[in-house]
């Protein structure tokens, strides 16, 4: 917690009891309150909201290549599992973004309570606006090399994908995979027309599932969720057919 972070009375109460009466638990959060002490555009808040949404281990463990999907000053663990896993670790990344993906690797089960309790005050001189190490490439180098990991277990496909998202900039983000050995087969567009170096599938002509992976690149939030529903709908599951990376 920064000093002007409050946590609510009863939070290590109940995230005690939480892990003690849920043993295959490693770690626990909770939801937070955002209080901007600045005149906020919505960026922080829009995280909080999606943050806030995010409550059982599966959903953690899903959205782990979007964003941190939990508020770390919230963090309550076992000290085996700190023991065992390490904690931050000094680098050119976010350390506890890498610290969790980390956790997350190796397993580790992260529950969230659906509640409130703490209160995350926002200024403009956090380090998560400020340093260099919050900064988009650094999220997405971190989050590259965990991900290709999480891909050499979970891929039926590996080292192939497809990439939804042909912009540039879901180009330049998906590079960072492809300089770990990972084979993008196509990206899948929702324009006929883009032309790039390489093969684009238009996005309502994609095969039914068990014929590839795909993770979407594609980084505005409702576009996200159009693209999560679009796939389900055609059949694909979350982290069996497809991964949502950003």
């Amino acid at each position: 917690m920064d000093a002007d972070d409050e946590a609510l009375p009863e939070k290590i109460e109940l995230q005690k009891k939480h892990l003690d009466t849920n043993p295959s638990a490693g770690a626990v959060a909770c939801m937070v309150e955002h209080v901007p002490l600045h005149n906020d555009p919505g960026g922080f808040r829009r995280f909080v909201d999606w943050n806030n949404s995010i409550v059982t281990s599966e959903e953690i463990s899903l959205n782990r290549f979007i964003e941190l999907p939990l508020v770390n000053p919230t963090l309550m663990w076992r000290k085996e599992i700190s023991e065992k896993h390490g904690l931050y670790r000094e680098g050119n990344f976010p350390e506890d973004y890498e610290m969790i993906l980390r956790w997350l690797d190796s397993d580790v089960r992260i529950d969230k309570i659906d509640r409130i309790m703490l209160k995350w005050y926002d200024s403009l001189s956090r380090l998560t606006r400020t340093d260099k190490k919050y900064r988009d490439r650094s999220f997405f180098k971190i989050k590259s090399i965990y991900l290709e990991k999480w891909l050499g277990k979970n891929n039926p496909f590996h080292p192939i994908v497809s990439v939804w998202g042909a912009s540039r900039i879901s180009r330049r983000r998906a590079r960072l995979l492809e300089d770990l050995g990972i084979e993008i087969e196509f990206y899948i567009d929702t324009k006929k027309t883009r032309q790039i170096d390489k093969q684009i599938v238009y996005y309502e002509d994609l095969p039914e599932t068990g014929e590839m992976f795909i993770l979407s690149y594609i980084r505005q939030l409702d576009n996200r969720d159009r693209i999560r529903r679009f796939l389900i709908e055609k059949g694909y599951r979350e982290g069996e057919n497809f991964m949502m990376i950003s």
